[in-house]
């Protein structure tokens, strides 16, 4: 019994350390994969037109390219400057995946 609650709270703490070594680069990631899903999403529901759609991943894709050219000039990691810009960038496009699965243009 004793092992076995000694093996549980040592893969828990490698975890949660594993969890804040990449808590910063995680959350901009998930944040990425979250609006991708909310394209599709748009794009199968028909609340996206083709060119609307075409026009977010072209957004989502210029600001995954700048992360990792940014993460590549800091050995993997993003400075808090950078993060702050993704994050304005991320919630800019948020608005505009919004406005456009609500704005009556429906897929032919």
């Amino acid at each position: 019994m004793k092992t076995m609650i000694v093996t549980v709270m040592g893969g828990m703490l490698m975890a949660s350390a594993a969890f804040a070594a990449g808590e910063g680069q995680g959350v901009v990631n998930r944040r990425q994969e979250n609006q991708q899903d909310r394209i599709v999403a748009g794009e199968k529901n028909g609340s996206l037109t083709t060119r609307e759609s075409n026009r977010l991943e072209r957004r989502e894709g210029a600001i995954a390219g700048e992360v990792a050219r940014d993460r590549a000039a800091n050995g993997g990691h993003l400075t808090a400057q950078e993060k702050a810009q993704v994050t304005r960038q991320q919630n800019r496009t948020s608005g505009a995946i919004y406005r456009q699965k609500h704005d009556g243009q429906v897929q032919k």
